[in-house]
């Protein structure tokens, strides 16, 4: 090795560095567009590739890659590079995703329009949506719109999963019964470790069933275990039988 030879591990983190800057660069000149002002981390990243389906044959859809965090975490959970479709606007982080994942297919497109710009490149069944997108710039009716559109592609229980540095969805779940037969909706917990920290939201899709989310299941829980320990309580009758009412209702709105 030569005196001054960074070697290959050198190499790679010199490379990641200039993506990274790169990353930063395009977010400073068009802030809306990029999103985020750092690539997602690896925990981040990880957590984003967790909900897709690594049995099928399907492609699952990456919008929004940017500098390529999150097909690196795809294809680390072992989903084949052949399977992955990733929509990017940026034509330069276009470039860079083609060099780095020559195997993986990139699209220079409209995310937002996911239907058309797929159907263009001749795909029209897809089974999973992972979404970097900085969803909280458009309006909520462009946000279902493209739910809608990615589920359509989808069969039952195809799952379209969205990272947000926001505490509430970043699909705005209570109008999408006038835009979306029925989705099902998980929040992590918060991902501290991340810059910022960020929560990932994933939507499933339950054609023919109203929305419904992981936090009214839990209180149903919560209700109908309540209601249960005051089972022999006289004087907690009237709110037992409020909660095991509240509980049912909840019950009786999950998808099946």
């Amino acid at each position: 090795m030569k005196p001054f030879d960074i070697g290959p591990r050198g190499s790679q983190l010199k490379e990641r560095l200039r993506q990274d800057a790169q990353f930063v660069r395009n977010w400073v000149d068009n802030p809306l567009l990029t999103g985020a002002i750092y690539p997602s981390g690896k925990v981040l990243s990880a957590k984003l590739a967790e909900s897709a389906d690594i049995t099928g044959s399907d492609p699952i859809v990456e919008l929004g890659p940017g500098t390529g965090p999150v097909t690196e975490a795809l294809l680390a959970r072992g989903i084949s590079p052949e399977r992955l479709v990733l929509i990017e606007f940026n034509p330069e982080f276009c470039q860079a995703l083609s060099k780095n994942y020559p195997l993986v297919r990139v699209i220079e497109g409209d995310a937002y329009a996911i239907k058309a710009t797929l159907s263009a490149h001749g795909i029209d069944k897809i089974s999973a949506v992972v979404s970097s997108l900085p969803l909280l710039t458009k309006p909520g009716s462009e946000r279902l719109s493209l739910l809608a559109e990615a589920f359509s592609l989808m069969s039952d229980g195809g799952t379209f999963t969205q990272f947000t540095y926001g505490l509430s969805s970043p699909v705005p779940l209570e109008r999408a019964l006038a835009d979306v037969t029925g989705v099902h909706a998980h929040v992590s917990e918060i991902i501290w470790n991340n810059l910022p920290p960020a929560r990932v939201w994933t939507y499933s899709a339950s054609h023919g069933h109203r929305v419904t989310f992981d936090k009214e299941v839990a209180f149903a829980r919560f209700c109908r275990k309540q209601a249960a320990q005051w089972r022999d309580d006289a004087p907690f009758k009237p709110a037992r039988a409020l909660l095991k009412r509240i509980g049912d209702h909840f019950d009786s709105r999950k998808p099946n």
